[in-house]
């Protein structure tokens, strides 16, 4: 009996063994393991692009300066540019308010004397002078900025003249009025002019831009390109050597008047971002009806001239196409010359006719 139990024992086991080795013979090529799920996403996913740099150039900008005015009363932007007839002789100056324009052009006349158009459009004050006569190359001096101009004086012919062009005149001579004088200068040095008054007088709105300017300011090409410089010193005649000055505290350059800082009635010494020389030709003009006077030439289609933008300048040509066209500077190899915005001094320096041939230079 214990036989039969160990051979029926021996046959049990032998049978679950045959059983465990088919079991493991049937899917030779199955792996268990633990399952797993992946997902899949159709759309190859990419980073966000980053965001592009701000542009430096503000949305609004004030037309002769080409500085900010995202702030400005929009009353104040449309305003017209009034150019002013300013005298500059040592019995006129210190000059009232001259600080305030946005671009001063500065001319010869008789004897070598230095007279000034001086526009204002961005920064307008009360009252400016002293105010002077009109000369006949005044019309194409600020012919471009659209508004008036306004003096006190001039040969009948000049006036007849300017007026016939299109350009609107506001004077005493012509029947004008926000004409003063005051007790500080003896006459003729102390005609001085109100400026809410010369507004009531005119329909012209703003000025086009006159200039290219640079923003950021440092990638100016006069800033890039230009030569060191920390003076200019012009000698146009023996009345008229303006000189220039760079104050990099206060990142702008400071004039003089034969050495000595020119200062208005207030303090304040006359500055400007950008300094812009244009050599000139002048040729007397006798249509006036009376004396020849001398007349400098800017409507040109050729010029040379330099470009001062903080403490470098360049060499460049200019033209100027006519009457109310602006001025068109480059460089020597054609491309718009970029200021940096701010105020800008123009000054005319005759390469020929009146006073004779000025010079220019830089330290």
């Amino acid at each position: 009996m214990a036989r039969m139990r160990t051979q029926r024992v021996a046959s049990v086991s032998a049978l679950a063994a045959l059983t465990l080795a088919l079991a493991a013979c049937a899917s030779p090529d199955v792996e268990s393991g633990p399952a797993t799920t992946q997902s899949v996403d159709p759309t190859p996913s990419r980073s966000a692009a980053p965001a592009p740099p701000d542009d430096p150039m503000p949305d609004v900008v004030w037309p002769l300066t080409g500085v900010d005015a995202e702030g400005a009363d929009p009353a104040d932007l449309e305003r017209a540019a009034l150019s002013i007839k300013i005298e500059n002789t040592p019995q006129a100056r210190p000059q009232s308010n001259l600080q305030y324009a946005d671009i001063v052009f500065e001319e010869q006349v008789e004897y070598g004397i230095s007279r000034f158009v001086a526009v204002f459009q961005s920064d307008i004050p009360e009252t400016v002078g002293p105010i002077r006569s009109m000369r006949p190359m005044d019309k194409n001096i600020m012919g471009s900025m659209g508004g008036p101009l306004i003096f006190s004086g001039a040969q009948r012919g000049f006036i007849n003249d300017a007026a016939s062009s299109g350009q609107q005149l506001i004077a005493q001579d012509t029947g004008g009025y926000g004409f003063f004088r005051v007790n500080t200068k003896p006459a003729p040095h102390n005609l001085h002019g109100t400026m809410a008054d010369f507004y009531e007088q005119t329909d012209a709105t703003a000025p086009a831009t006159q200039f290219t300017y640079a923003y950021p300011p440092d990638e100016s090409n006069v800033v890039e390109e230009g030569t060191t410089t920390t003076a200019i010193d012009i000698n146009a005649s023996p009345r008229m050597q303006p000189g220039w000055e760079w104050n990099a505290g206060d990142g702008v350059w400071e004039r003089t008047e034969s050495g000595s800082a020119h200062v208005t009635a207030d303090g304040t010494q006359l500055y400007a971002s950008n300094i812009v020389v244009l050599w000139t030709d002048l040729r007397n003009n006798s249509s006036g009806g009376g004396s020849a006077v001398p007349e400098t030439i800017v409507v040109t289609d050729e010029g040379t001239g330099y470009v001062a933008v903080g403490d470098k300048y360049i060499p460049i040509t200019w033209s100027k196409a006519g009457q109310f066209d602006p001025y068109i500077l480059e460089t020597e190899s054609g491309e718009a010359v970029e200021l940096t915005p701010g105020k800008t001094w123009v000054e005319l320096v005759p390469q020929s006719g009146g006073a004779g041939k000025g010079t220019v230079s830089f330290s």
